[in-house]
């Protein structure tokens, strides 16, 4: 059991971390500085608990709370997720029952700003802003939510210069889990509980008291580089016979760009049957939900896109052409621009099915013809105008990347 004795007041030895997690995120990566040997250091004191050590595990409680400008909803829905990773990650180490789990939600922890406040001289307006922090934290009660819009009043104060150093330098602090693990130390025979020297008779050992106060900073650092990438195929166009591919990469802050392309040229000249089409698009997507906020590329988004084709539909009758007869992609191609939306739901481990459905504009010149013996006859030259549905998806999405990948949908753990 590492650590340093500092107190004897009951039966319990209690170990504590504080864990920083990045804003909105709940993926638990232990690599910076030390942050390692220490989690190490706590690894081991678990180990030794299912061994021959003096300690045994009696209980493990996950503490977490929100800074003020976070919703309370969602932050509470972030730290019972923190909490299920912490649990996890220390599983590793043996089991671990759910009688020896708990998991408390503070709600916005307007004390624990104040007591930064206190601890930092170079807050703008210090004793001002302490006494507006003191009024609202009178009136806040936990993950009750207070009265007023003290978030507000906070970002009013002196042109929001207190509020802005606060977000940069403290709120941070706030957006952490504490865990605290506390043991029982108990009589083993095979380890011996250490006395201390004295010159008069000792007692038998008796059970008592171990405090740890060691409190290890955890700051998040992918022991990868992060990564997520999508490759995907539209099923829709593939049942039309419009072989397709798509990529998409992630960009950070809930945002992603790809692009999408498609190639069809069918033909069969002596029956005069055209089924031919391509062209491509490009979008910006941006990510939201719970689903998003746990993993990238997952869950509800919405986007703009623009899209570029062309196509030449003839069946045994009459034809159409979308784009210059004999020009580049350039000049013949149709062209449109829009609004989408889409839900990514996971299926697999490395898989997910994306719904996805674009409303926009679609321009650009075609041409009406007939299939005559060995010729095809023009009929009209027009020019397409059209609002309404442009894109229509039902994709199946292959998940690449480090870290990218559905932990509810069965395999072997990653690396987190």
């Amino acid at each position: 059991m590492a650590g340093q004795a500092t107190a004897q007041t009951g039966h319990d030895a209690r170990d504590s971390v504080k864990i920083y997690f990045r804003q909105g995120k709940i993926d638990l990566v232990p690599e910076l500085r030390d942050n390692q040997k220490a989690l190490d250091r706590i690894a081991d004191s678990l180990r030794n608990t299912y061994a021959d050590s003096i300690y045994r595990l009696q209980r493990i409680e996950v503490v977490g709370g929100a800074s003020p400008e976070g919703s309370v909803k969602l932050n509470k829905w972030l730290s019972e997720k923190r909490a299920g990773v912490l649990f996890d990650y220390l599983s590793r180490y043996g089991s671990l029952p759910d009688t020896l789990k708990t998991n408390t939600f503070l709600g916005r922890d307007w004390y624990g700003l104040i007591r930064l406040v206190e601890n930092d001289p170079d807050v703008p307006y210090r004793e001002e802003t302490l006494r507006l922090l003191r009024e609202i934290a009178g009136e806040a009660k936990g993950d009750l939510p207070a009265k007023g819009d003290h978030l507000g009043r906070i970002q009013r104060l002196r042109g929001g210069a207190p509020y802005w150093y606060m977000y940069k330098n403290l709120f941070p602090e706030l957006r952490a889990s504490r865990l605290y693990l506390w043991y029982e130390k108990v009589w083993n025979p095979v380890v011996p509980i250490p006395e201390p020297k004295t010159e008069v008779a000792i007692a038998p050992p008796r059970v008592d008291t171990l405090v740890i106060h060691d409190t290890i900073y955890i700051y998040r650092c992918p022991p990868c580089k992060p990564f997520y990438m999508a490759l995907k195929t539209n099923m829709l166009a593939d049942v039309l016979a419009l072989p397709n591919i798509g990529a998409e990469f992630y960009l950070g802050r809930d945002w992603s760009l790809g692009a999408d392309w498609m190639y069809g040229w069918w033909k069969t000249d002596r029956r005069h049957r055209y089924w031919r089409a391509y062209g491509g698009d490009i979008y910006l997507r941006r990510w939201f939900g719970r689903a998003a906020k746990e993993k990238p590329l997952t869950g509800h988004h919405l986007g703009v896109y623009a899209q570029m084709l062309t196509y030449d539909f003839e069946w045994g009758g009459k034809g159409i052409m979308g784009g210059e007869p004999g020009g580049t992609l350039w000049d013949r191609a149709n062209w449109g621009v829009g609004l989408e939306y889409g839900y990514s739901l996971p299926i697999a481990r490395r898989l997910n099915i994306e719904f996805n459905i674009g409303v926009g504009y679609l321009g650009g010149k075609y041409y009406e013809y007939k299939p005559v013996d060995d010729c095809y006859v023009w009929q009209a030259t027009k020019q397409r105008h059209w609002f309404g549905p442009t894109k229509a998806e039902v994709s199946l999405v292959w998940l690449i990347g480090c870290g990218n990948y559905n932990k509810d949908k069965g395999g072997k753990g990653g690396r987190r």
